[in-house]
């Protein structure tokens, strides 16, 4: 039992260690380019779908309707997507990416710290396996799936008063 709490505590140290490095990643991505990791993280399936309804951009990106709606204020409050109804059925919502948006994704950085992906794409594939069914795993023993994104990604991102 209690090599499962020394274990258990090296999970905790390390995971605290990746929240650490993402929320500065994070803090660096504002500062820089004034732009969220959510925000960032539609903006870019948006601008991948070319032109997606909320309810299918909510199921890719894990998040709530409610926090896709918030998210989806601020990003057409600086001009980088624009709504519209759709034709046949006038209650769909799509969302479209602008000319403003594009250039935030191309001037944006990674969303993961560029030295992991520097040391994770040296990887063999089935190493690269074996750390995303882990990190999967890990999530799914946490009950993550119960936990609403949004409510994760609005406490994690951004800093106060940057949103």
């Amino acid at each position: 039992m209690e090599n499962s709490t020394l274990m258990s505590e090296q999970v905790l140290i390390a995971l605290r260690k990746i929240t650490h490095a993402i929320d500065l990643h994070s803090k660096k991505l504002v500062k820089h380019y004034g732009i969220t990791v959510p925000q960032l993280i539609v903006l870019k399936e948006i601008e991948r779908k070319e032109k997606i309804s909320l309810t299918t951009l909510a199921k890719n990106v894990s998040l709530s309707l409610a926090t896709i709606s918030s998210l989806l204020d601020r990003l057409e409050k600086n001009n980088y997507i624009q709504r519209s109804r759709g034709e046949v059925d006038k209650r769909t919502i799509y969302v479209h990416i602008t000319e403003s948006g594009m250039k935030v994704i191309e001037k944006s950085p990674s969303l993961l710290h560029e030295q992991f992906l520097q040391n994770f794409s040296e990887l063999e594939e089935w190493e690269q396996h074996l750390i995303v069914s882990s990190i999967q795993r890990i999530a799914a023993m946490m009950n993550v799936e119960t936990i609403d994104p949004g409510l994760i990604l609005k406490n994690f991102y951004p800093p106060q008063g940057v949103e």
